[in-house]
């Protein structure tokens, strides 16, 4: 699962990385492996230093992609489950920190079949406000986190 409960009251949500940091590097080597071969034959004549800029440029194209994924995935929500008040803190990729607040005792969790961004949305209600919780889950993730939240709530009032 992507998200866990790291203490009894505190819960960590980050979405999935279907590939890690090591199939990377594994990515990249075979993807250079598999260019260069062809690439080998025209050593010595001008048609290398013609196909040789693309062949790198697709090699960039394919770095940046895959960094740019790990970039946009960098994504972290906490939610805090002190009496009596609840706190949700959501770490964007930029840094930039969102954070919601509700009394235990107003908190009112949601979940969505049909009509959000994803089957299966899961939001939290209170102080006025609907946030959306763990939107980057699996659609199965989502439906235990709301059985596993709801239980909570109910277990802290």
């Amino acid at each position: 699962m992507t998200y866990r409960w790291t203490s009894p009251d505190r819960l960590e949500l980050r979405p999935h990385r279907s590939l890690p940091r090591r199939g990377f590097a594994v990515v990249i080597l075979l993807f250079f492996t598999l260019v260069t071969i062809p690439l080998t034959a025209m050593v010595g004549t001008v048609a290398l230093w013609g196909l040789l800029p693309f062949a790198m440029a697709a090699l960039a194209a394919l770095w940046w992609g895959l960094e740019r994924s790990y970039r946009d995935a960098d994504i972290l929500e906490v939610l805090t489950l002190a009496a009596p008040e609840i706190v949700l803190t959501r770490t964007n990729p930029d840094k930039t920190v969102q954070e919601w607040s509700c009394n235990s005792h107003w908190i009112r969790i949601t979940k969505h079949e049909r009509g959000g961004p994803v089957p299966h949305y899961v939001t939290l209600n209170g102080n006025g406000r609907e946030v959306e919780i763990g939107a980057f889950l699996s659609e199965d993730e989502r439906k235990a986190l709301y059985g596993e939240l709801a239980s909570r709530l109910s277990d802290l009032r």
